[in-house]
């Protein structure tokens, strides 16, 4: 069992930035990698950006160049540094741990709204 918690989340106007932070507890030693979905209104969900334990990085292409996932191996933390945000980034944000079998993990997630 592993939960994952979100935060960090807010409200930004255009071209500001946020940091998200995701913490995992329970059994973490399931966990190959950590990630960021998010979804907005009308939209499907959609995978942003992935870490794993090899420290290889994956981005939507609509975050390249703006976001940036990192690892607190030590806190069992990833964080989603987002720089340049756009109002197209308002979401709901959730923390992500894909398992080879079963369920994969996820966070309750944290409000991002960007104002125009």
């Amino acid at each position: 069992q592993v939960q994952l918690v979100e935060s960090g989340g807010g409200l930004v106007q255009a071209g500001g930035s946020l940091r998200l932070s995701c913490a995992a507890s329970g059994s973490i030693f399931s966990i190959n990698a950590m990630g960021w979905y998010r979804q907005a209104p009308g939209k499907q969900r959609e995978l942003v950006a992935l870490i794993t334990r090899a420290n290889s990085t994956n981005y939507a292409d609509s975050v390249k160049g703006r976001f940036t996932i990192s690892r607190d191996n030590a806190k069992n933390t990833v964080y989603l540094q987002m720089n340049s945000l756009k109002p197209e980034d308002t979401a709901v944000y959730y923390c992500y741990a894909p398992r080879r079998f079963g369920s994969d993990y996820w966070g309750q997630g944290t409000q991002v709204t960007v104002s125009s």
